[in-house]
């Protein structure tokens, strides 16, 4: 038997093997993470996009590679390339994915839901995505009713854990195991400043310009801050922080009026660049992209309404740009 007939029959017999009722011993969830490696090249990327640990990503995989008995992945430098096997296995784990994925959307579709959903978002998803959402629910679930608070993300995960809201829609990560996460979106946040200020001119902004510039923030707990904080801690020791708020369209117009910086998602300021009042400063060692995410109680009971949330709004992002 030459080479080419040997993996040929090969491939078959592990074939027959993935099928085999008493031998079909792995999971959507490891073929989930097998796919978001593939797309990625990287674990760490697809744990990101999984909301799901670098270890348990890891740990997910090799369980299947060695379920199945072949490796899917070697290393080429920093990255993953897919096997033979790997390469195989990809279009029918996709096929697999789609399937389980059309055939629970059809259940939910052949049943008219109807109840009420509690929802606390921090700030920037509820003003910018979540209206949409709750007009897709109104739209096409009319029995539905959806009560929505708007809290800082920090007051999100406590409201979640408290049993006062039945799904909520947070800013970062949340490493919390009490709680379950699901990536919706990314977006990105962005410094700031008004049209007047000396920074506005300079086709970058060092990071000595940072720490000697006079800055309002969000406050602490917020998932904004969290986020800057979390970048900017690496590389500058003590920002001049003269003010903090809660409501971003105090931070806005402060900056607008005044001779400070601040620090906002791209989705809160995009309109005021556009109009010329604000101007976003481009600082290269600055990077923060981040995840906005439904977040749910481990214990909670299976809940047909939060999943139907959950679905149309990751239907609903969609054809929209990877990074918001």
């Amino acid at each position: 038997m030459n080479a080419v007939a040997y993996v040929f029959n090969q491939v078959r017999v592990w074939e027959y093997s993935l099928v085999k009722e008493d031998t079909l011993r792995y999971s959507l969830k490891q073929l989930a993470v097998f796919n978001a490696v593939a797309d990625s090249g990287s674990v760490s990327q697809a744990a990101d996009k999984l909301a799901l640990t670098q270890s348990a990503t890891s740990m997910s995989l090799s369980q299947l590679e060695k379920m199945l008995g072949r490796p899917l992945f070697e290393r080429q430098g920093k990255q993953m390339a897919l096997t033979h096997w790997g390469v195989w296995l990809r279009p029918k784990a996709k096929r697999l994915l789609q399937d389980a994925l059309q055939i629970e959307m059809g259940f939910y579709e052949q049943h008219l839901l109807s109840g009420e959903v509690r929802i606390c978002a921090s700030q920037t998803p509820a003003e910018h995505l979540v209206p949409d959402l709750i007009s897709i629910i109104d739209n096409d679930f009319p029995e539905m009713r959806i009560s929505l608070n708007v809290k800082s993300t920090r007051s999100v995960l406590e409201g979640v854990l408290d049993y006062k809201y039945d799904l909520g829609i947070i800013e970062g990560r949340c490493d919390d195991n009490r709680l379950h996460q699901e990536v919706w979106c990314r977006d990105h946040l962005t410094v700031v400043a008004a049209s007047h200020h000396p920074f506005a001119k300079r086709q970058t902004v060092s990071l000595a310009q940072l720490e000697q510039a006079k800055w309002v923030l969000r406050e602490d707990g917020s998932g904004t801050r969290k986020t800057f904080d979390s970048s900017i801690s690496k590389l500058i020791e003590d920002l001049d922080v003269w003010r903090e708020y809660e409501h971003v369209p105090v931070l806005r117009s402060l900056v607008a009026n005044g001779q400070y910086l601040t620090c906002l998602p791209y989705l809160d300021v995009e309109r005021y660049i556009q109009a010329g009042l604000l101007v976003a400063l481009d600082v290269p060692e600055l990077k923060m992209e981040r995840t906005l995410s439904f977040i749910w109680r481990a214990d909670m009971a299976e809940n047909p309404l939060v999943d139907c949330i959950k679905r149309e709004g990751l239907r609903m992002m969609k054809g929209k740009p990877t990074i918001l």
